[in-house]
């Protein structure tokens, strides 16, 4: 039996559903869109928001209450989306083995294991020349993977302040990058 949970409302309901429904379409399209950065993805995963959404409504709820809802509904929809392209991603480097793909030879696989290194130790060099407070931020955000509000709330500051410090120090650590740079280059002259 296929059940249309809109068919029980009310007129009065099906017009408030409505006006909810305008409310928050475009501010779901938009977090889908920053998450995705594709209008078309972005239009698609918010209609599956908004299917799920009328599917298990809760009609007695506030509208506020509704809208952190949908907003959760929105983040879980956003996880599976990534895991399903991260899915095909893998499966895709299947393909290229079956394929007769042997992966890279020994040799690159020991170039790439050095690159790696000197990359990483790299970073440890400009991050260990940055203030203590720019070091933390940078890895909190970028080596522990935090959001800007774990970070904020780990360091003690708001979420704003959290963002301007980490383009603060993102802009010290291209400054001495650009300094490294250039000194290596006036060195090898």
């Amino acid at each position: 039996m296929q059940h249309n949970s809109l068919a029980p409302l009310a007129p009065l309901d099906r017009q408030a559903f409505q006006s909810w429904y305008r409310e928050n379409l475009g501010l779901i399209y938009r977090y889908m869109y920053s998450k995705v950065g594709n209008r078309e993805e972005a239009e698609d995963l918010t209609s599956q928001v908004f299917i799920k959404a009328v599917r298990h409504i809760d009609h007695g709820q506030i509208p506020q209450s509704t809208r952190n809802w949908l907003f959760q509904v929105a983040r879980t929809t956003i996880a599976d989306y990534w895991r399903a392209f991260y899915r095909a991603s893998t499966s895709s480097l299947d393909a290229l083995v079956e394929a007769g793909w042997e992966g890279p030879t020994e040799h690159e696989a020991e170039d790439q294991l050095f690159e790696l290194s000197s990359s990483a130790d790299h970073v440890q060099r400009l991050l260990q020349a940055l203030p203590e407070r720019d070091r933390e931020i940078l890895t909190c955000r970028f080596l522990l993977g935090l959001s800007v509000r774990e970070t904020a709330e780990r360091m003690g500051l708001t979420e704003g302040n959290a963002k301007t410090s980490q383009f603060r120090a993102l802009k010290r650590a291209a400054d001495l990058e650009s300094i490294e740079r250039t000194a290596d280059g006036s060195s090898h002259n």
